[in-house]
């Protein structure tokens, strides 16, 4: 039997379309499209659904819940992307032996952490 396969999320908001363009602007997805009523972003080969719900907050109350962690080749070029897009830090960029990390806020408060492993850690996952 095949495995299941994580490929996407459902992120909701009370303000979609300002989600997708913070979304779009911060990390330039490979694919941004609407399908069947969805914000669609594609990501390698995941998925980021963006809609709204009656039953979510203008802001996310436990932000730490859930982190999206994207892997990006060159952190750097990344965050000075989104420091452009006007991106809000939880944490700066940072070395954690060899590999850098950082932790902007969107716009609904959801943490979203921008990860480049070091080759070292790569090999001790």
């Amino acid at each position: 039997m095949k495995r299941p396969v994580l490929g996407s999320l459902l992120l909701s908001s009370t303000d979609p379309e300002r989600l997708r363009a913070w979304y779009a602007a911060a990390l330039d997805p490979e694919e941004n499209t609407d399908v069947n009523g969805y914000r669609v972003l594609k990501f390698g080969e995941f998925y980021l659904f963006i809609d709204t719900r009656a039953d979510v907050a203008d802001k996310n109350p436990e932000p730490g819940r859930v982190i999206l962690n994207f892997d990006v080749p060159d952190a750097r070029a990344v965050v000075e992307r989104m420091r452009s897009a006007g991106v809000s830090w939880l944490a700066e960029l940072e070395d954690r032996d060899g590999s850098l990390f950082a932790t902007a806020i969107d716009p609904d408060g959801n943490y979203v952490q921008i990860i480049q492993l070091s080759e070292a850690h790569r090999a001790g996952m």
